[in-house]
């Protein structure tokens, strides 16, 4: 019998000649799920033998890693702000870069406002229910053209006991035309649709590309949220976005166009542009 060592190390080896980057870390959290381990415990008894039951179950997963599927996905949850959701082939994986927008919000309003706010675009559902989490006063409106990505949604805002605060509505920015909103949040695709050729393996082929492209030249979904939004604002009230590093000049434009004052635009973790605050007038 083999112990966990060994068959870590020959599953770090492998997923490095296979061209994956995070073999080491990958293999040890795919080594965490099967043993039901954290990585300190992982850590602490490497030495342990492991039965071939549990080797068969890991090697699976490594196979599944090596074609270049994301953890995420293997793993079915992703960590995002304070909390975990749950993932699958049907939503983005929440990033660490959008943070920035939960940052944005929870620094713009305190705890006791009672604000009414949309999200465009919801997917899983993360952006929201991490703000709702942090803000008992706020209630959500959260929409998405997929079926699936709201089902999602709906079931990690279950799991976060929020199920209650947010009405979901399978709908395009376009068609949507319920309430008044103090505060709309959105991550729409921005990518334009020549260079998603040029993305990680992990992403174009995994990621649904409805939550990625943003037409042919990435503005086509943005332009929509702006100028949707704008009518969906109260006057007074805040448009939060995140947009691609290099459209700050194109989206302020758009902004400007639809009378909205642009308070400022946030850099994310590489000092990129990335997300814009603004307020309808």
């Amino acid at each position: 019998m083999e112990n966990i060592n060994s068959v870590l190390l020959k599953a770090k080896k492998y997923l490095i000649n296979n061209s994956i980057k995070s073999a080491n870390i990958d293999s040890e959290i795919l080594m965490c799920i099967v043993l039901k381990k954290s990585r300190e415990d992982l850590i602490l008894n490497i030495l342990d033998k492991i039965d071939d039951d549990k080797i068969n179950i890991f090697n699976q997963l490594v196979e599944r890693r090596k074609k270049q599927e994301p953890i995420a996905y293997i793993l079915k949850k992703k960590d995002f702000w304070k909390n975990t959701f749950y993932v699958d082939k049907n939503v983005l994986i929440p990033r660490p870069d959008t943070e920035i927008l939960i940052e944005e919000i929870l620094y713009n309003y305190n705890k006791n406002e009672k604000l009414s706010v949309l999200d465009i675009g919801t997917g899983s559902g993360c952006i929201i229910i991490s703000i709702l989490k942090d803000r008992p006063n706020f209630k959500g409106t959260a929409i998405d053209v997929c079926r699936n990505a709201l089902n999602v949604a709906k079931y990690n805002a279950k799991i976060h006991q929020l199920e209650n605060r947010i009405k979901f509505y399978k709908s395009s920015v376009d068609n949507f035309f319920k309430g008044k909103y103090d505060l709309i949040i959105s991550n729409p695709p921005y990518i334009n649709k020549f260079y998603l050729k040029y993305l990680e393996k992990d992403v174009i082929g995994f990621e649904p590309n409805l939550a990625l492209e943003g037409g042919i030249d990435g503005f086509t979904i943005l332009e929509g949220v702006i100028k949707k939004s704008s009518r969906l604002l109260k006057i007074g009230g805040k448009l939060i976005l995140e947009i691609g590093f290099d459209q700050r000049s194109k989206v302020s434009e758009l902004l400007k166009k639809e009378k909205y004052f642009v308070n400022k635009i946030v850099k994310d973790y590489g000092n990129r542009d990335r997300c814009v605050i603004c307020t309808k007038l």
